[in-house]
């Protein structure tokens, strides 16, 4: 039976870590938890649990997650984030690969993320298969913002059953305070390579985002929480969007 390793960095988690600790127990042979050096409870809370607890200064999502993935001593890794937690049909799917000897070198499943309690069925937020289980040493993170798993070659992706449940946001002011981050994040890679923006782009491609989000997507079968996505989203938009143009104005 090969050996499991779970892979989690963290950044002031004390709301979500002991969760995401709690769902690996039975999938993990070791855990890896890679702090940015938070000033809540979560080292606290993760020193109750079995775990090697590395405090390090932030290198970015893919960097910080790269660092975390070096100090695996094992042969697969679980890469997860401290607000995700691992269903039971997911754990279940884990363990039964797992006994099997990880006949696949990596394998995807579904991501089914949480607005304010609530599952997001919709809105483009559905079948958000990533690949987060996989052979160490063939693949890497990437991307400034939103990492991605880079294999060194072309890689068949064995998919398993159950969701990755990602509690992502408790309150809106939390997805504004993201949206506002990200936003940002974004206007500067895209500054970065050269784009621009317009007075046009800031009008319409936000309400494009909505429009296709919320009726294309499906996002209404989601009711208000649907509605308050989409909304938000719509407004991440505007605001990459208008920062991008104050960006090359300033230049």
């Amino acid at each position: 039976m090969e050996k499991l390793s779970v892979v989690i960095i963290t950044g002031n988690e004390e709301r979500n870590i002991e969760k995401c600790l709690v769902s690996v127990q039975s999938v993990a042979d070791e855990i890896i938890v890679v702090d940015s050096l938070s000033t809540d409870k979560t080292e606290e809370i993760c020193r109750k649990y079995n775990v090697t607890f590395v405090s390090q200064k932030w290198l970015g999502y893919s960097e910080q997650k790269n660092y975390a993935n070096s100090l695996v001593s094992n042969n697969f890794i679980l890469s997860i984030d401290a607000d995700e937690v691992l269903s039971e049909d997911l754990t279940k799917s884990i363990l039964q690969e797992k006994h099997a000897g990880f006949p696949a070198k990596a394998y995807d499943f579904n991501r089914l993320t949480y607005f304010c309690g609530k599952p997001v069925k919709h809105c483009g937020w559905n079948n958000d298969y990533r690949v987060r289980l996989w052979q160490k040493n063939l693949a890497k993170w990437s991307g400034e913002i939103h990492e991605l798993l880079a294999f060194d070659s072309p890689m068949p992706v064995a998919r398993l059953s159950g969701n990755l449940l990602h509690y992502s946001f408790h309150s809106i002011e939390q997805h504004i305070e993201q949206v506002n981050k990200f936003s940002t994040l974004s206007a500067q890679a895209k500054f970065n390579k050269g784009k621009k923006s317009s007075i046009i782009a800031i009008l319409f491609q936000p309400l494009w985002r909505f429009i296709r989000m919320y009726f294309f997507q499906l996002g209404f079968l989601d009711g208000l929480t649907g509605l308050i996505v989409c909304v938000d989203s719509a407004y991440a938009v505007f605001l990459k969007y208008s920062k991008l143009y104050l960006l090359n104005k300033q230049r």
